[in-house]
């Protein structure tokens, strides 16, 4: 058992992916699960990873990817529980299930002869340079229903799933190679969706991610606790949206897309893992609550990518803090912003809705689905 009378139950996919059951405190389910019986081809090569010798940057070349299902019709959903004419990824009836990807970016290996032989490696430069894309990503699916996304979950299953996330954290981080771990929600097609199923993923890479080492750099410059900063900042200006005895929600001062709003744990912790039960039952609370109040702006769903930013696993862990941030192209009901030339090419962006008002949308859109 984990915490807060969440059932962890582990088990294997005909494959011999690793399959792993949480269920809810409140839970109806039998404990007894199915086995999967399906007859599956082998999993497919680990991919690649290429240097970009203009960034430093790796990019994983993942051919196996263009397999994946795309917006299959209700009756063939592979993240719902088995039928006789479903055969999915799930066995059982389930409340919240994880599993490895069938189509990896990065593992199953997390070792062998071209594998990064640390960040001192992955960190040289040059042409051609090339490494196995070792590491682990994960489906969590966060209800056996077929629509959803986490805001649409009973604030039970929203706690099942934010343990299934520390769970998987400290799992995933304990695994040789590993470097960082991304636990993830996309949600809608205007963000690329391919099922409508309300699920996320998690990705173990075998680097720190471009993005998180420029944090890095940000924090060794910032003169004094970066984070602890930021917190003291938001919570004393008119742009705070949620805040509870241990969280805090807000649109960033300096926001880049139209919808965007950042979520803070009020004490460092550097993930999930770290996190306390009482910090945990009120996120199930206040990041359902946000959700919905971001999905209650317009008068149809909002699209968004809902991304906890989480230390890497050897470095930053005493100054990172674990941190939420959602982004949504929408600014407006019908309209949404794409990345033109400055923000794709140049990697300048330009915001399109003060952050102000944004904020201001986003707590009206709280109110109403309070």
């Amino acid at each position: 058992m984990t915490s807060g009378g969440i059932v962890k139950r582990e088990s294997r996919l005909a494959d011999g992916r690793e399959l792993i059951y949480f269920d809810d405190a409140d839970t109806v389910l039998p404990a007894e699960r199915r086995a999967d019986e399906r007859h599956l081809d082998p999993r497919p090569e680990t991919a690649t990873m290429r240097q970009d010798v203009l960034t430093g940057d790796w990019i994983s070349i993942a051919a196996a990817r263009q397999n994946r299902v795309f917006l299959p019709p209700a009756e063939m959903d592979p993240l719902a529980p088995q039928t006789e004419t479903n055969p999915s990824e799930v066995p059982s009836l389930y409340d919240v299930a994880v599993f490895e990807n069938r189509s990896p970016s990065f593992g199953p290996a997390l070792d062998g002869p071209n594998a990064p032989q640390g960040l001192e490696d992955l960190a040289e430069l040059g042409l051609g340079r090339t490494r196995t894309s070792i590491g682990r990503t994960e489906v969590v699916c966060f209800s056996p229903e077929h629509e959803g996304s986490f805001g649409s979950q009973t604030v039970s299953r929203a706690r099942t799933v934010i343990e299934a996330w520390a769970d998987r954290t400290a799992a995933l981080s304990a695994m040789p190679g590993i470097q960082q771990v991304f636990p993830f929600e996309n949600r809608g097609e205007a963000i690329g969706v391919t099922l409508h199923h309300p699920h996320g993923q998690i990705y173990a890479y075998p680097y720190v991610t471009p993005r998180t080492q420029r944090l890095l750099d940000s924090v060794s410059r910032f003169d004094g606790p970066l984070f602890e900063s930021i917190l003291e900042f938001e919570r004393s200006g008119d742009r705070v949206v949620l805040s509870g005895e241990h969280w805090t929600a807000f649109v960033p001062f300096a926001a880049r897309w139209p919808i965007e709003v950042h979520m803070l744990p009020h004490r460092q912790v550097p993930d999930f893992a770290a996190t306390s039960d009482a910090e945990r039952d009120e996120l199930a609370v206040l990041y359902r609550r946000l959700l919905r109040g971001i999905d209650a702006i317009y008068d149809t769903p909002t699209p968004y990518i809902a991304a906890w930013h989480q230390a890497p696993v050897n470095v930053g862990r005493d100054d990172i803090r674990l941190m939420l941030q959602v982004t949504s192209p929408r600014r407006g009901a019908a309209r949404l912003k794409f990345l033109a030339g400055s923000e794709a090419a140049m990697g300048a962006w330009i915001g399109d809705v003060p952050p102000e008002t944004a904020a201001a949308l986003v707590r009206e859109g709280i109110e109403r689905a309070s």
